[in-house]
């Protein structure tokens, strides 16, 4: 298992992503923390991961809430933190122009964003940057041009640059950062299925090239490529853009 003996907190682990990732970590070995808004749907995610025999622990924690994070964090520590991963939403406005947009709309997201990863990987790297190792995740979003998507591009560059600051400070430590690079506007289809690539996801937005490899990824295959990311396979990988669009989006 790439994960064996492994602590890890995943915070937004309610959603659709952060349940299939902590799922993913407690399938390859690690001992996981599930943290959100909402504790019913926290719940039934750690069921299911007792259920297929993993650990699982519930906290309902506001990531915006600097102490909140801090005393979590604390709490989860007991043993050591190897991973934390980051899928919390961002409350983005979208379809809006950016004309026709109230300055706090536009702010929200990027706000929330940087705030609330700023509170977890401060939190988390004070216990990681003690003991020399560690991981820290962070879904932050496509880097595509694309009309109406208010905010969110913003956010996601300001946690891409985020990242880079917190590698920077915490690699001399032993503490790994990156950001995942999710495929944006065309969304996640369900395994097995394919994408075409003269469809809306090949004019998603200008400067990207379609689906070089015909398939978005399923959230099970986003989970996959969190655990890699996370695992001592992945010990050079840090200040670094993991790119699993599929080819929509191409350097």
């Amino acid at each position: 298992m790439l994960l064996h003996s492994k602590t890890a907190i995943v915070y937004g682990a309610g959603g659709a992503i952060g349940s299939a990732v902590a799922r993913a970590y407690a399938r390859e070995g690690a001992d996981v923390h599930l943290a959100g808004r909402t504790r019913a749907t926290l719940e039934e995610v750690a069921q299911r991961i007792r259920h297929d025999g993993g650990a699982a622990h519930v906290a309902h924690v506001d990531v915006l809430d600097r102490a909140a994070v801090a005393r979590h964090v604390d709490a989860a520590a007991s043993g050591g933190i190897d991973i934390c991963f980051n899928a919390t939403s961002n409350d983005d406005v979208q379809g809006t122009p950016l004309l026709e947009m109230q300055p706090e709309e536009f702010l929200r997201p990027v706000i929330k964003a940087v705030t609330a990863h700023f509170n977890i990987a401060t939190a988390v790297g004070r216990h990681m940057t003690r003991r020399g190792h560690g991981v820290i995740l962070v879904m932050a979003g496509g880097r595509e041009a694309i009309p109406r998507l208010g905010g969110s591009h913003v956010a996601w560059a300001a946690l891409a640059g985020l990242c880079r600051q917190l590698a920077a400070e915490f690699g001399p430590h032993g503490v790994r950062v990156s950001w995942l690079l999710s495929p944006g506007s065309p969304g996640y289809d369900e395994p097995g299925q394919r994408q075409d690539p003269t469809g809306p996801a090949a004019e998603a937005a200008p400067g990207t090239v379609g689906l070089l490899a015909r398939h978005l990824p399923s959230y099970d295959e986003v989970a996959n490529i969190a655990a890699f990311a996370a695992s001592d396979w992945a010990r050079t990988i840090t200040a670094s853009e993991i790119n699993f669009t599929g080819g929509a989006v191409v350097d």
